[in-house]
C-alpha cells in the first residue's frame, strides 16, 4: 500500500501549508519530516493521520494537494516506483504548487519525474539525518511562504506562525545534481537478527538487512582522531559454486575478529558494525569513516568439497592503498593455520608488538566436521525465527554427538533454548530447565568461555532476580574478553535495574563507542533515556535506529511510548501502528487508544494482549497501570515475576508511575530483590 498516495477511501482533512507525499514504505522518514515542519508552526497534511473516515480517498487526495500551498515529496526508489505518489506529483505540477523533493537514496528518475520535477528544489538526506534534513525543509518552506505571502489574499493566506529563517537551498536546474553515489555509499543495512530477549534485554549481534533512510554518520559516535592501530573485519564474500558457504565466510570473518581482538594495543571493530556493509556499494574510505578505523581486511572464500581458496587483504581505510594481500589454497583441514596466519599478516603490517603467536582461543578443535556443525548451528540459531532455532539446535546437537566434550557446541545450545523461551516458542520452564543444565556443561568442559558466563548472568536476573550473581557473572565474562560488547551491554542493563540509571547510560554508550552500528543497544539507551525523563535525547536516539532500519523490532513501539510521554498522543498512535512486529504492535494499540480517549477499542485491545499475554505479563502490567487500574497492574505484575523477562526494566518505569506508592508495588520489588 502506498499511504499518502491514495488507495482506500478516506478524504483530505483541513487545508494545511504542507502536503507530504511518500511510499508507504517510507513512513518513517515522512513521519519524522512531518513532527520537524509541525515543531517549527507548519501545518501538514499526511495519511492516515489525516484522512476524513467515509469519504472518497481520491477525492480528498485532490483536495488536500489544491489546499496545500507546498507539495514535499519523499523521494526514493520507492516513491519513484509508485503510480500514486507519480499521480501526486502529477497533481501539484499542474496547479502549480511549489514542490520540494527531499531524497533519500540514490535511485535513478523516470523521464515522468524528471519533468516534473525540472523546476523543484531539492534537499539531501546528508550527513545530518533525517532529522537535520527535516529542519532544512523547514527552513525552505518557510522561506516559500514568507515570500509568497504578500501575494497571498483572502481567507487562503495563512502563513504558519514562527517561520523558520531561511537557508540557502539549491534547485536542480540551476546548480549540479547532489552526488548521490557519495551519500548513497555512507547509507548501511541494518542486521538479521533480533532476539525477544533482545526485545527486553538481551544484546544482539546482529540486526536484519534494511535499506536505510540515513548515513551512517548520522549515529556513528563522533571520535577526535582515528587511531592507526585500528581494523574493521568485513564479512568475506563467498564465492562457492552454489553459494551455499555464506556461514562458513561469516565463521571465517568472526574467527579473524576474536584472533585481532586479543591483540594488545589494537582497535578491532565488532562484528554488529562491520558485518552491516555486507552487499552494499560502499568505499574503502567510507566504511573506515563511519566506523572510525585506519584499515580495512576483507577477502574472499571458495570452498568446493575439501579445498579451500582464501583471498585477503589490508587495505588504508585514508587512500585505498593496499598494504598487503595473500592467497591461501590449502585442504580444508588446515582452515586455522590460515586464520593465524592472515591475523600474523595483519598485525605485522600495522607494527604492533606480537608475542609468540596471534592469541587462539583455547577452545578451537582441528575437527573439521566438528567446526562445521558449530558454524552451522551458529548461523541458523541467528535467523531469531521459529524455524531457525530448531535448525539451530539440530546442529548443535549433532556437534554435540560428534564431540561431547566441545564446549562451544553446550554454550551455544544454551543460548538458542534461551531464545527460544525469550520469543515464546518454548515453555518458560521446561526451556529454563534445559539451559541451566547446558550452561554447566559448557563451564565444566571449559571454566574459560567467556559466552557461557554472559548467557548465565542473563539467566540469573531475568529468572532469579539474583543480582549479585548476575554481577560475578558480567564480571568473570569482561575478565576473560574485556572488548565483549555484549558483556558491557548486560553490565548496562544490571546497573541500571539495581542501581543509576545514568551510569547505564554510560555504559551502553561505551558499548556504541565499540559497536557503533549495533541497532540493539543504541534502542536500549534510548528506553534508558526515556526513563531518565530525556524524552528529547531519546526521542533522537531511537529515531536513528529507525533512519537506518525502519522495521527495527520494538523501534517504532518504544518511539510511541516516547510520544505519549511528551503529549503528541496521535504521532503516537501512528508509531503504535507503524511497529513491524505484530506482538510489539499489540501491546502499543490499547495505550494508544486509551490515550486517544477511545477507551471501547482500548478495552478490546488490551482483552486481545491478555489472549496471548504469555511472556509479556509485564507489559500487560503495564497496560492495567497506564489505565488507572491499579489492582490487575500488581496482579500482572506479581505475574510477571520469574517469567517475563521485562521484570528487569520495573525500576523507574514511566508506565507505572500509577502504582509505585502502592505498598504492594512494594512487595513485588521485594519479590525481585530490588529496593523501591
Amino acid at each position: 500500500m502506498t499511504t499518502g498516495a491514495g488507495d482506500t477511501d478516506h478524504a483530505a482533512g483541513p487545508a494545511a501549508d504542507v502536503f507530504i507525499s511518500y511510499a508507504s514504505t517510507d513512513a518513517t522518514v515522512a513521519t519524522a519530516i512531518v513532527d520537524g515542519l509541525e515543531r517549527h508552526g507548519l501545518r501538514c497534511w499526511i495519511a492516515p493521520r489525516d484522512v476524513v473516515p467515509g469519504s472518497l480517498y481520491a477525492d480528498g487526495i485532490v483536495r488536500a494537494i489544491n489546499g496545500a500551498r507546498v507539495f514535499v515529496l519523499v523521494l526514493s526508489e520507492h516513491a519513484v516506483a509508485s503510480g500514486h505518489v507519480g499521480k501526486e506529483v502529477e497533481r501539484a505540477s499542474s496547479k502549480r504548487r511549489q514542490i520540494i523533493a527531499l531524497r533519500t537514496d540514490q535511485a535513478p528518475l523516470t523521464p515522468a519525474f524528471e519533468y516534473f520535477l525540472s523546476e523543484s528544489q531539492w534537499i539531501d538526506v546528508g550527513a545530518g539525518g533525517v532529522v537535520a534534513a527535516a529542519a532544512k525543509l523547514a527552513n525552505a518552506v518557510g522561506n516559500y511562504l514568507a515570500a509568497a505571502a504578500p501575494a497571498t489574499a483572502g481567507a487562503d493566506a495563512h502563513p504558519p506562525a514562527h517561520l523558520p529563517m531561511p537557508v540557502p537551498v539549491g534547485r536542480s536546474g540551476a546548480s549540479p545534481r547532489p552526488n548521490w553515489v557519495a551519500i548513497g555509499a555512507f547509507a548501511v543495512i541494518g542486521f538479521a537478527l533480533v532476539w525477544l530477549l533482545a526485545d527486553k534485554f538481551w544484546p544482539s549481534r546482529r540486526v536484519s538487512p534494511q535499506s536505510p533512510a540515513a548515513p551512517i554518520a548520522a549515529v556513528a559516535p563522533a571520535a577526535p582522531t582515528i587511531s592507526q592501530k585500528s581494523v574493521a573485519v568485513l564479512p568475506f564474500i563467498d564465492l562457492s559454486e552454489k553459494k551455499d558457504q555464506e556461514y562458513f565466510s561469516d565463521g571465517l570473518a568472526e574467527e579473524l575478529i576474536d584472533l585481532l581482538a586479543k591483540v594488545p594495543d589494537l582497535r578491532v571493530t565488532a562484528r554488529t558494525s562491520s558485518f552491516s556493509f555486507r552487499g552494499r556499494a560502499v568505499t574503502v574510505g567510507e566504511i573506515g569513516q563511519a566506523l572510525k578505523v585506519a584499515h580495512v581486511l576483507e577477502g574472499s572464500v571458495r570452498k568446493s568439497g575439501h579445498t579451500l581458496r582464501i583471498t585477503a587483504q589490508l587495505v588504508r581505510a585514508d587512500d585505498g592503498y593496499h598494504l598487503w594481500s595473500e592467497t591461501y589454497e590449502r585442504d580444508l583441514k588446515d582452515v586455522f593455520k590460515v586464520q593465524d596466519d592472515i591475523a600474523r599478516a595483519v598485525v605485522e603490517k600495522l607494527k604492533l608488538t606480537l608475542l609468540d603467536q596471534v592469541p587462539a582461543a583455547p577452545t578451537r578443535t582441528d575437527n573439521v566436521e566438528l567446526h562445521n556443525l558449530y558454524l552451522q548451528a551458529r548461523y541458523y540459531a541467528e535467523t531469531e525465527t521459529p524455524a531457525g532455532l530448531e535448525k539451530g539446535v539440530a546442529f548443535y546437537q549433532r556437534a554435540i554427538a560428534n564431540d561431547p566434550g566441545y564446549a562451544p557446541a553446550w554454550s551455544g545450545l544454551a543460548l538458542a533454548h534461551f531464545r527460544q523461551v525469550a520469543n515464546g516458542y518454548i515453555p518458560v520452564k521446561s526451556g529454563y530447565e534445559m539451559t541451566r543444565a547446558e550452561l554447566q556443561k559448557a563451564i565444566t568442559l571449559d571454566p574459560a568461555l567467556p559466552e557461557t558466563y554472559i548467557v548465565l548472568g542473563t539467566l540469573k536476573m531475568t529468572a532469579d532476580s539474583d543480582w549479585a550473581g548476575a554481577r560475578a557473572m558480567v564480571d568473570k565474562a569482561l575478565s576473560l574478553d574485556p572488548n565483549s560488547v555484549l558483556a558491557l551491554v548486560n553490565s548496562g542493563h544490571l546497573t541500571r535495574a539495581v542501581g543509576s540509571n545514568d551510569d547505564a547510560l554510560k555504559q551502553f554508550r561505551k558499548a556504541l563507542e565499540r559497536d557503533p552500528l549495533n541497532l540493539l543497544t543504541r534502542r536500549y539507551m534510548a528506553r534508558a533515556l526515556y526513563y531518565g525523563g530525556r524524552l528529547e535525547e531519546a526521542e533522537a536516539a531511537v529515531r536513528q535506529v529507525l533512519e537506518l532500519s525502519p522495521s527495527f523490532p520494538a523501534a517504532h513501539y518504544e518511539l510511541g511510548r516516547i510520544l505519549l510521554a511528551r503529549g503528541q498522543v496521535n504521532a503516537a498512535a501512528v508509531e503504535f501502528q507503524a511497529e513491524a512486529i505484530p506482538g510489539w504492535k499489540e501491546l502499543g494499540r490499547p495505550l494508544a487508544f486509551h490515550a486517544q480517549g477511545r477507551m471501547a477499542e482500548a478495552d478490546a485491545a488490551l482483552a486481545a494482549m491478555l489472549r496471548r499475554s504469555a511472556g509479556a505479563e509485564f507489559q500487560v502490567a503495564e497496560t492495567y497501570a497506564y489505565f488507572g487500574d491499579t489492582d490487575h497492574a500488581i496482579e500482572w505484575l506479581n505475574r510477571a515475576v520469574g517469567n517475563d523477562p521485562g521484570t528487569l526494566w520495573i525500576r523507574g518505569d514511566p508506565l507505572l508511575k500509577s502504582v509505585t506508592a502502592d505498598p504492594r508495588y512494594r512487595a513485588v520489588l521485594k519479590r525481585l530483590n530490588l529496593t523501591p
